[in-house]
């Protein structure tokens, strides 16, 4: 609207009169207002700090000051749009194979509570020794059995208290994120999501003119993750006193030899902002590989563990009834 001359409280009103839904309305037309009173449109974006950050305020503003905000606001759309992908993407990936290792342990936990009872009693009547790997599975259906209130309330005192330290420990919150990243297969995912969210925030905010210093201050909080945000308030402090960006992100240690070429030959050429943008590109053109061989292999995997889980607890009690002929 801004590029069709539209101007800006008539925008914020169209807008917002506009959306079905009601919070996202009130907002929308309460920015109007505050517009309508006298505040910029980055004054009033900074009242709601938990709907727009520092990156998004930050580029705002810095449309305002040169005269290119509807410019500005196209980044920040392709800059949302991408980073949203990404994270659909990953959680789409990491999602799938825990639902399906969630269910195949309800289906385990259903057949011990219920159906191996079951067995039990018909397998009292034998008047032979059941094989041991039959004694075992009941006697785990007969544990559960008596303690599956232990068990559930085990489980939800672990989850609390996770959510608990994730939410209020940023030294937890540190180490959880480190673990991510060493996990096998999901690890390398996690980084390289970091790595294409630093760089996709930084060249955004480069191209918006914000200084590389401010810059680094948002991008730090869009890493997604404590032990790169945390990496780059260092980088943030090194550059501060003069020292080059690509020397500051190689001696954290943390980024690959590849971004720390791009950006030294940004910074040479003075286009740190599309090299950048081409890290980014390139990362998470690697995510989505990764991610669609990823989907093909843990199909079957899944499928193996699945079945390995229920096939052992039917085999468990079948094999009893292999000796009933020798009983009668």
């Amino acid at each position: 609207m801004l590029e069709a001359g539209v101007p800006l409280v008539q925008a914020f009103e169209i807008t917002g009169q506009g959306h079905d839904n009601e919070s996202m309305k009130a907002l929308l037309l309460d920015i109007k207002q505050n517009i309508e009173n006298g505040l910029s449109f980055t004054e009033a974006l900074e009242k709601r700090p938990y709907y727009f950050n520092d990156l998004f305020c930050s580029i705002v503003a810095a449309g305002e000051q040169a005269g290119i905000l509807e410019t500005l606001l196209d980044k920040i759309s392709t800059y949302k749009e991408k980073t949203e992908s990404l994270k659909a993407k990953i959680k789409k990936a990491l999602t799938y194979p825990i639902a399906v290792l969630v269910v195949a342990v309800l289906v385990t936990a259903i057949l011990l509570l219920f159906v191996v009872p079951v067995f039990e009693e018909l397998f009292q009547d034998f008047g032979a020794d059941l094989p041991l790997f039959t004694r075992l599975v009941i006697d785990l259906s007969d544990w559960l059995q008596a303690y599956w209130w232990l068990v559930l309330s085990a489980l939800s005192v672990i989850i609390m208290t996770l959510r608990f330290y994730h939410k209020r420990s940023a030294r937890f919150h540190h180490t959880l994120d480190r673990m991510y990243l060493h996990i096998p297969v999901i690890g390398p995912i996690l980084r390289k999501a970091a790595i294409a969210h630093f760089a996709r925030t930084l060249s955004t905010m480069s191209t918006a003119g914000v200084p590389l210093v401010d810059a680094l201050t948002s991008v730090s909080g869009a890493t997604g993750n404590h032990v790169y945000c945390q990496q780059v308030l260092v980088i943030r402090d090194k550059v501060s006193t003069g020292q080059q960006l690509q020397l500051s992100m190689q001696q954290t240690g943390i980024f690959p030899f590849l971004i720390i070429q791009m950006v030294a030959i940004g910074e040479e050429s003075g286009s740190i902002d599309k090299m950048l943008s081409k890290v980014a590109d390139f990362y998470e053109e690697e995510i989505d590989n990764t991610i669609d061989n990823l989907s093909d292999l843990f199909e079957p995997l899944i499928m193996v563990i699945l079945g390995g889980l229920v096939g052992s607890l039917v085999v468990a009690m079948y094999l009893p009834i292999f000796k009933l002929r020798s009983v009668i």
